[in-house]
């Protein structure tokens, strides 16, 4: 069987089980992947749709940075399902805290401080306080990345969260503990030992270790 069969093969199978495991049809999820590799439509389920848009270009990000590309391509899923462009999210809790900092009601929110804030207009403040890109970088980390609001906004947004990553917790991916990564990259927090997870869904964990075997499988 020739290396491409061999390869197509695991994908088909693991796509299954993968399937199963998030409760998806199996009908329906294979079907999609045999339309999109049979006729070359853009891939309709999430997985496949984030290796359409981003893989060749996070491939290239994460050996530039030594980062893990199957964590790379699973947060993309989790925080997007693989969408481009990937577009924003406003976070209202994020923006009152913002603002508490610049009226001087908080003397500091994670790094920041009242004069990182000071004279920024509402409209800046809202920025800051909305998520962007593939990974859903937080506008206000544009700060601590040494870039402008819009850098994190356009086309350098992929590399720029791939940078952010690693400044943050990349010493966690290195270890191998996604786990961890997943849970802090939702939350800035580790895994709690407890089990008790932090997270928005309470699945993400579980779900982005899942779709790295996913992506682990089709870099064979």
């Amino acid at each position: 069987m020739g290396k491409s069969k061999r390869k197509s093969k695991k994908r088909i199978i693991l796509a299954f089980f993968i399937a199963f495991a998030l409760g998806i049809p199996a009908v329906f999820y294979l079907n999609s992947y045999f339309l999109d590799n049979e006729v070359g439509h853009i891939p309709l389920g999430k997985l496949q749709r984030a290796e359409h848009n981003y893989s060749k270009e996070v491939r290239e990000i994460a050996a530039e940075l030594n980062l893990s590309y199957e964590y790379l391509m699973a947060l993309i899923v989790l925080e997007t399902s693989g969408t481009k462009p990937a577009g924003s999210r406003f976070e209202k809790h994020i923006y009152k805290k913002l603002i508490q900092l610049q009226e001087g009601k908080r003397a500091k929110f994670e790094d920041l401080t009242p004069a990182d804030v000071q004279g920024a207009s509402d409209e800046a403040i809202r920025n800051l306080a909305t998520s962007w890109g593939p990974f859903q970088l937080m506008g206000y980390k544009c700060l601590g990345l040494g870039v402008n609001i819009r850098d994190i906004r356009d086309e350098g947004s992929l590399k720029l969260g791939a940078r952010w990553i690693k400044k943050e917790y990349g010493h966690l991916l290195k270890k191998k503990r996604y786990r961890d990564a997943f849970h802090y990259h939702n939350t800035g927090k580790l895994y709690p030992s407890s089990g008790v997870v932090k997270t928005h869904d309470p699945n993400y964990v579980s779900k982005g270790l899942t779709y790295m075997d996913y992506f682990r499988v089709t870099e064979e």
